[in-house]
């Protein structure tokens, strides 16, 4: 639900096939990504929920620092610049509900 993800924050949820996803907003739109580093393959976030920098700018990796814009999930600093976070599609519904688009 969009409530559950406020603005600048993010949240992990796992999907039905077995995959770590969070979703994050910025400015009223909501974004989705899975939850690995392209660098590592590792997992982005170093305590439950923890993806973004410590000014909420920037998806971050916990592994090795590597920043991600929020929007496009483009790697912008780090061992993995130019690389792309896997974006997941979402839809956002008017009941609140976030859906992924198969």
């Amino acid at each position: 639900m969009t409530e559950e993800v406020p603005e600048r924050e993010a949240r992990a949820c796992d999907t039905l096939q077995g995959t770590t996803i969070f979703i994050t907003q910025r400015d009223g739109s909501f974004y989705a990504y899975q939850n690995l580093c392209p660098h590592l393959q590792t997992e982005l976030e170093y305590l439950e929920n923890q993806f973004l920098d410590q000014d909420q700018e920037y998806i971050q990796c916990s592994t090795h620092g590597a920043l991600f814009n929020v929007e496009t999930g483009e790697c912008i600093s780090g061992p993995c610049l130019g690389e792309f976070l896997n974006k997941v599609e979402i839809k956002v519904h008017s009941d609140g509900g976030i859906y992924i688009v198969d």
